[in-house]
């Protein structure tokens, strides 16, 4: 038997090469493929499965357009769109209505109470949706709203004055809860005007009104455009609200209609399709915010200095108070009182009475009610890992594209912030049709609601990180590398401390924002992962309002608690810093 022959020095053998060419590699390459990896995982997979399922025939999947001949064959389908699409019109022109004057009151004028401003912008920004539509339920319900029954009472009327199931009343309530949107969109343009252009108008002859009206608005209308924009978004893609008043009132909207294809049996396909549209427009209208933003016509502040000097409103400033103060009345007061006093009430209806108080709505939550403190526990956890994950995948995503490590790098920021133009509720039913059915059968657990949570709420961690890492000059870490530094050491050193506070207001706001979030979770969780704001839902459903009250309180209390704790640890704005 002859010996094989010898392999020639020159030539390493295979295995070698490979072993030589993997050692050459950055590790910094390997993190940018594993980030690649990880967010098509959370957005591109359940995006690409959507839209192949919208095409796939139930059981076989086989190619069809069946189920868009089914989503978009019957007139009530197609109603739903439009009214959708009014909804949002109508709910952002309101909220435009409502921010505008309160933005050029407390950025422009010597307006009184500018704090108690800010506080009312801030608390319509914390309450859920679904928590102002009931405390509106409660104000103007058309037969027990207390409105009405003190108009009644006042006039001796039969009927109401006001009927809050109503596409107006939807709106509406829609708009107090959206207009902070428009606030800080407004407000951030309005503090670059300078006042020389104001003065500039003044000397040729234009008053106060007139020189807001021709010169400040003017300036800032892409931010309003912009602010416009988002509510409108929000508004055709919210479940909470239109659910809550809507459904009782007989009027369709897009999500409510496909919260129908998931009842029993449940028509994914179909939903599938029926949302493809809601992507569509979404990604339109943020493709003309970006636009609008980037117009360079509009310029207010430019390389010369300007100061910005209150403007002088004389008697006027109390009427500016006095629409901020109906905002806040119709946005936050008001809501919250109802609220709070049907929390403590046998029967909401009775009004205040000392012998109308109990405290058995909330000993009913906290001892005797199955899901209740469940769903609490639920909450706290599921938002607390999802907000973990989000800031921490956003901190390696924005330090590799701010520093430029690998090329392509803008192939991550690109993903983390794709979630931006998806409805909650489109991502949703994407997590749905790709992970619900086996090999990965998680529908249902709390797996899949942390991932859609991380996934939903990634751009706001990354806008965040992002903004936390430009204002670090490499040239900190680079002077720690010439030392002798590695590069995780002098991150970790230099960097991470830099950034802490701004991660800590980023985490904080993903944990707020994903507690209070129905429109994703009501599809996707189970009898035993009910979050609080779906158990919310299935109260309002049930019609026990003071139960619901005092369940929605709790909720007040576990956001307001994490609120403080970020106004303390990052800084009081730190809800409403626009990144």
């Amino acid at each position: 038997m002859s010996e094989a022959p010898a392999l020639p020095r020159s030539v390493a053998p295979p295995r070698g090469r490979i072993a030589r060419r993997l050692a050459r590699i950055e590790p910094v390459m390997l993190l940018w493929i594993a980030l690649i990896a990880i967010l098509l995982f959370l957005v591109a997979f359940p995006l690409g499965k959507l839209l192949v399922v919208s095409f796939e025939t139930r059981g076989t999947g086989a190619f069809t357009l069946s189920n868009y001949v089914s989503a978009y064959g019957r007139a009530r389908y197609v109603d739903a769109l439009r009214n959708s699409l009014l909804l949002g019109t109508i709910s952002a022109t309101l909220a435009v209505i409502m921010a505008v004057p309160m933005a050029w009151a407390v950025s422009r004028t010597d307006m009184p109470f500018k704090g108690l401003t800010w506080a009312v912008v801030l608390g319509a920004f914390i309450l859920p949706p679904y928590l102002s539509a009931v405390g509106w339920i409660l104000l103007a319900g058309p037969n027990s709203g207390f409105l009405n029954v003190a108009w009644r009472w006042a006039t001796g009327a039969e009927s109401g004055l006001f009927n809050i199931y109503s596409f107006t009343g939807m709106a509406m309530v829609i708009a107090l809860n959206a207009f902070p949107l428009v606030f800080i969109f407004v407000k951030s343009a309005l503090d670059l005007v300078s006042s020389e252009m104001e003065d500039a108008a003044n000397i040729l002859g234009a008053g106060t009104w007139t020189a807001m009206r021709k010169v400040s608005l003017p300036l800032v209308w892409p931010a309003i455009m912009a602010g416009f924009i988002i509510v409108f978004l929000e508004a055709i893609a919210l479940f909470g609200t239109p659910a809550i008043i809507g459904i009782p009132a007989r009027i369709n909207v897009v999500t409510t209609q496909l919260w129908q294809f998931f009842e029993y049996p449940v028509r994914v396909e179909v939903a599938a399709a029926y949302a493809m549209p809601l992507l569509l427009i979404t990604a339109l209208m943020i493709v003309v915010q970006r636009l609008l933003l980037a117009r360079k016509g509009f310029v207010s502040q430019t390389g010369k200095g300007g100061e910005r000097r209150p403007i002088k409103l004389g008697p006027w400033r109390w009427l500016a108070f006095g629409w901020c103060a109906m905002v806040g009345l119709m946005a936050v007061v008001a809501p919250l009182f109802v609220l709070l006093q049907a929390s403590f009430a046998k029967a909401w209806g009775r009004g205040l009475s000392f012998d109308n108080l109990t405290l058995a709505n909330y000993r009913l939550l906290i001892f005797e009610h199955e899901m209740a403190m469940p769903s609490i526990w639920n909450t706290l956890w599921f938002s607390a890992t999802a907000a973990s994950m989000a800031v921490f995948l956003a901190l390696l995503i924005a330090y590799i594209v701010n520093r430029k490590l690998v090329p392509f790098g803008d192939a991550l920021g690109f993903l983390a912030m794709a979630p931006f133009v998806i409805p909650g509720i489109v991502m949703a039913i994407g997590f749905y049709a790709a992970y619900a059915a086996p090999p990965f059968a998680l529908y249902g657990t709390a797996a899949i609601i942390i991932l859609a949570f991380t996934a939903r709420f990634l751009p706001i961690a990354y806008a965040n990180s992002s903004s936390a890492i430009r204002a670090v000059h490499p040239e900190m870490e680079e002077a720690a590398r010439i030392l002798g530094s590695g590069r995780l050491h002098a991150i970790r050193m230099i960097t991470a401390p830099l950034v802490r506070k701004s991660l800590l207001g980023g985490w904080l706001i993903v944990f707020i924002v994903a507690s209070r979030e129905l429109s994703a979770a009501i599809f996707l969780v189970g009898p035993r992962t009910r979050t609080m704001s779906v158990l919310l839902y299935d109260l309002s459903e049930a019609g026990n309002f003071e139960v619901l009250a005092a369940f929605g309180g709790l909720l007040l209390l576990v956001t307001l608690v994490f609120v403080g704790i970020g106004m303390k640890l990052a800084g009081r704005d730190f809800m409403l810093r626009r990144n």
